[in-house]
């Protein structure tokens, strides 16, 4: 099995973190794609992921799956080790609802930030900014910092007591938001915490 990514990028961060919990790493070739050649929007690509996004995982059948979200669940059902994504209704549901805020409001909003109110990718990349709206979505994410800390102010991890795929997603939108120089407050004691322990599993540096 294969997975196409940029080693360093938040998304494809996410899918390593969550192969090195379920100790499955070894399970996969990893293939870089020239995302600053513009590899990603070449028609070969475009095949695998219409939406010319990193992560892609190509099973052995050759069926392509894009999305980080859809990427962890095929992982966290196909191998040994912790549960990442539920084990039941109520659980499953709780993480996918932890997880979408994290993304839509942290892990996105910085990108969109990046993206849009930075120089990015620089100009052969980033051909349709709007700084007004990149402005914008760094308060958002700076609003979904705060959020969350209230959150983990009341439990361990963000979908209760245990390490789910909310918790990769969130970290992963904290290392963005430090590559993109939008502040994480100090004084979100409960995030910053949380940053710590987190940094410290195997899976995440540690």
């Amino acid at each position: 099995m294969k997975i196409y990514d940029v080693e360093g990028f938040p998304n494809p961060a996410r899918v390593r973190i969550a192969l090195a919990e379920k100790g499955a790493t070894d399970k996969f070739e990893f293939i870089p794609v020239d995302f600053m050649g513009g590899e990603h929007r070449r028609e070969e690509f475009l095949k695998k992921n219409p939406s010319a996004g990193v992560p892609v995982m190509e099973l052995e059948c050759g069926t392509c799956i894009a999305e980080c979200t859809a990427i962890t669940e095929y992982i966290d059902h196909s191998f040994e080790g912790p549960n990442l994504t539920g084990r039941n209704p109520k659980e499953r549901a709780v993480i996918h609802m932890m997880n979408r805020r994290a993304e839509a409001g942290l892990l996105d909003a910085v990108g969109a930030y990046f993206h849009h109110a930075t120089p990015g990718l620089g100009p052969d990349l980033e051909t349709h900014q709007n700084s007004e709206w990149g402005q914008s979505q760094k308060m958002r994410a700076q609003s979904t910092m705060a959020y969350l800390n209230d959150v983990l102010a009341e439990q361990d991890y963000l979908a209760g007591a245990e390490f789910s795929m909310a918790d990769i997603t969130a970290f992963a939108g904290l290392a963005f938001a430090d590559f993109s120089k939008v502040d994480i407050p100090l004084y979100l004691n409960h995030l910053n915490a949380w940053r710590a322990r987190v940094a410290a599993r195997p899976s995440c540096g540690g």
